[in-house]
């Protein structure tokens, strides 16, 4: 989850990263009774993630940058849009521009991603949720980013839950381990909260997972017809997870298989950050403020003068 201290930690370690010492441009360059606004205006459509980081950094650098959102995370937006509108001291202004730019591109980046999967899934009962195959430092960002895209969110990490996977499985048989009494023991061990989940990349492998009694079977690197002799197998007996291979291209197929969630490491690996741009005037732009306003009550902008 995206806490408030989650973000002024995240926005207070990216401001220090990029002005350790602070802005030697504006400090030497604007009048320090120079006032700026600026809108959030995106160059493609979208779907937006981190409005609130993006706020927070303003707020960081100086507490009297207003900044007022036109639309709320997970809303879907065109080119050209009003998003938000900044207002403030300049230097402030342009000092937390492309930390605040750098939050919300990558996350609104991610969410667009993540609502492709979804669109293209719809109609199944297939859940798209994300991986571990995340930026360090930024999980509970990106992870955000998914929920704001209409995804959902896998383990946050390893604390969460037992997951185990190939790997673990090889340590297992080269120690000699019966499977299904290794699994029936750990959950005899494991607190009556905590989910069970294996990976196998072979369906002969699905009958002594089975037997041990888990919540989740991964089926890693299927075809999509092996996918469907999964489900059959597993019969309702425990939720089948499909990782491994997954594309816009596709994830419908896996998902028309029968699969209770997909898992995607794409969503936060391979998302491309969203071209948003920060456009920034000089002095107080009240058709700006005005407008902004207007869209968070639900009416039209005002006419031009």
């Amino acid at each position: 989850m995206l806490t408030a201290a989650l973000i002024r930690d995240g926005v207070d370690r990216a401001l220090a990263e990029d002005a350790p010492w602070g802005d030697l441009t504006a400090v030497n360059v604007l009048p320090e009774s120079a006032t700026a606004t600026a809108r959030l205006v995106p160059r493609e459509a979208g779907v937006l993630s981190g409005g609130a980081v993006f706020a927070e950094a303003f707020a960081r650098v100086d507490p009297r940058v207003v900044v007022r959102l036109a639309v709320e995370d997970g809303t879907s937006f065109a080119a050209g849009e009003t998003l938000a509108t900044v207002e403030g001291p300049a230097r402030a202004v342009l000092s937390a521009e492309r930390v605040a730019l750098n939050f919300v591109q990558r996350m609104s980046g991610i969410a667009t991603l993540t609502a492709r999967y979804v669109a293209a899934v719809e109609g199944t009962r297939a859940r798209i949720v994300d991986t571990r195959k995340t930026t360090p430092g930024l999980r509970a960002f990106e992870r955000h980013a998914v929920v704001s895209g209409g995804g959902r969110n896998h383990r946050f990490g390893l604390s969460d839950a037992v997951m185990l996977k190939d790997n673990h499985l090889a340590v297992l048989a080269a120690e000699g381990a019966d499977l299904s009494q290794a699994l029936r023991s750990l959950r005899e061990r494991l607190g009556h909260m905590v989910r069970i989940e294996v990976e196998v990349d072979r369906l002969d492998q699905i009958p002594a997972v089975l037997r041990g009694g888990v919540d989740v079977i991964m089926l890693d690197n299927f075809s999509p017809d092996d996918l469907a002799r999964g489900v059959e197998l597993i019969a309702g007996a425990a939720t089948v997870e499909a990782s491994g291979g997954v594309s816009l291209a596709t994830v419908a197929a896996i998902a028309a298989s029968g699969v209770d969630v997909i898992s995607v490491g794409a969503l936060t690996h391979s998302a491309v950050a969203l071209d948003l741009g920060l456009d920034v005037a000089l002095g107080v732009d009240r058709d700006a403020e005005r407008d902004a306003q207007r869209h968070l009550d639900g009416g039209a902008p005002a006419a031009g003068p």
